[in-house]
């Protein structure tokens, strides 16, 4: 199959992964038109600014971002990708693809498909295997579906990291829906470990025996302060992926157990740090001072 030419791109949804994706994008010469939702309310402004110094033109409806776009890269919340996808199935037509890179279950992304393709449009999900910064428009993804390796070779071109994995939508989401029950499991875990230890003043001895048990992992180093730091920052997202996990455990009957937990702690980080007028500190994340704030 012959690899599309992607001349224009529309970006659905403008927060931290859709900027960086619009902005590398541009940086290769691509025409970028972004969309969202929040673009019509407080943050309109701010958006307007951040579009403008990545030379990206802000739609003013979807419609309007789709018009003409070779392909579309749905980058929204896990809890609005459904509604987008049927939303952008109503409005894409043959010729055009859609991206799907949302944080979503395999039973979610088929359903997509359908609203795609429904319209005529072409269907590819990605799976993006690790935090969009620092990587940026570089951040791997697993793609899936009847064009994924096709668009792979096109996306692959405009500097994206991107890898076919399967000619059936649902695959790559699993992949990484699977790992996430390990990577944001092992974020609630550490939050959880830490946060007694450092109350019983136990925190060294326990990093100590964690490095013994697991060395090069940098359990003395840096790795508290990253594990901690990405629920402090993004909880109630991860949170929300995670019960996309949980729903994708139980399409296949695993008892989500572990996966519901962490949604728990994902949130409940988030609600405390309302509760106690903790924000994420702009500089240098330090684990032990965040727990501190937090403590009773």
């Amino acid at each position: 199959m012959q690899a599309p030419a992607l001349k224009r791109v529309a970006l659905i949804g403008f927060g931290e992964a859709g900027s960086l994706l619009a902005a590398g994008l541009a940086a290769q010469g691509t025409a970028v038109c972004a969309y969202d939702i929040k673009a019509h309310g407080s943050e309109q402004a701010a958006m307007q600014q951040r579009a403008n110094n990545a030379h990206v033109t802000l739609a003013a409806s979807l419609e309007q971002a789709l018009d003409n776009a070779d392909l579309a890269i749905s980058a929204v919340t896990a809890s609005s990708a459904a509604q987008v996808a049927l939303d952008a199935g109503r409005l894409m037509h043959q010729g055009q693809y859609f991206l799907d890179i949302n944080s979503v279950s395999p039973a979610t992304k088929a359903h997509d498909r359908d609203a795609i393709e429904s319209g005529g449009a072409a269907y590819v999900e990605a799976a993006v295997m690790a935090p969009v910064p620092p990587y940026g428009l570089r951040v791997p993804m697993l793609l899936g579906g009847k064009q994924s390796a096709a668009l792979s070779e096109s996306l692959n071109t405009l500097g994206l990291n991107t890898r076919a994995v399967s000619q059936d939508v649902g695959v790559a989401s699993a992949i990484k829906m699977c790992r996430s029950v390990m990577i944001k499991g092992l974020e609630a875990l550490t939050l959880e470990c830490l946060s007694a230890a450092r109350r019983f003043g136990a925190e060294q001895a326990v990093l100590a025996s964690l490095d013994e048990t697991f060395p090069s992992m940098g359990w003395t180093e840096n790795l508290p302060d990253y594990l901690i730091s990405r629920v402090a920052e993004h909880g109630r997202r991860r949170a929300a992926e995670m019960r996309e996990v949980a729903q994708t455990l139980s399409e296949v009957g695993v008892d989500p157990v572990m996966a519901s937990a962490t949604a728990q702690v994902h949130d409940a980080l988030i609600d405390l740090m309302a509760q106690e007028g903790v924000g994420y500190p702009s500089g240098a994340f330090n684990w032990p001072v965040f727990v501190d704030q937090l403590k009773p």
